[in-house]
């Protein structure tokens, strides 16, 4: 029991910085479609409610004064307000698991000036969401036999 206890522990601690880790290591430490998805939107969903409350103290409690600099956006930032302008809150917490890490989609959110409440319903969906969409992914790739063969 402790080993499962370490092993589930392991794999939250890093679904609070990468979604992907929990359904890959999820599959490889053999857990079943549920384990998974609960061990990696529980990792994910720690995190939101982290640094969507974090972020409000450190703007209230932390006055930093910084030098303004001539806005410059990158590609990746253009990218991200695009998706805003057409998706909204759902389009990047959608977006947040595959492309963004759980705090970098947050980030965005809070800084967008959305409603905690908000933040938190579209990356609890987008959460499930995409758990079980790669872990069946990630088990029927390992019903293949060439992948099979690698795994094992």
């Amino acid at each position: 029991m402790s080993d499962y206890l370490i092993t589930f522990f392991g794999i939250y601690f890093l679904c609070l910085f990468k979604f992907i880790a929990g359904p890959l290591l999820g599959s490889a430490a053999g857990y079943g479609l549920w384990e998974i998805v609960s061990v990696t939107v529980s990792g994910m969903m720690t995190s939101v409610l982290i640094f969507t409350f974090l972020g409000e103290w450190f703007k209230k409690n932390w006055p930093i004064i910084i030098k303004k600099k001539k806005n410059k956006f990158s590609k990746r930032t253009r990218n991200i307000i695009k998706v805003w302008q057409k998706f909204g809150v759902f389009g990047i917490a959608f977006l947040t698991p595959v492309i963004l890490t759980p705090i970098g989609g947050t980030v965005v959110l809070t800084s967008f000036g959305i409603a905690k409440r908000k933040i938190i319903g579209a990356m609890l969906v987008s959460s499930f969401f995409w758990s079980i969409v790669m872990a069946v992914s990630i088990e029927k790739l390992l019903e293949i036999p060439f992948f099979k063969n690698i795994w094992t």
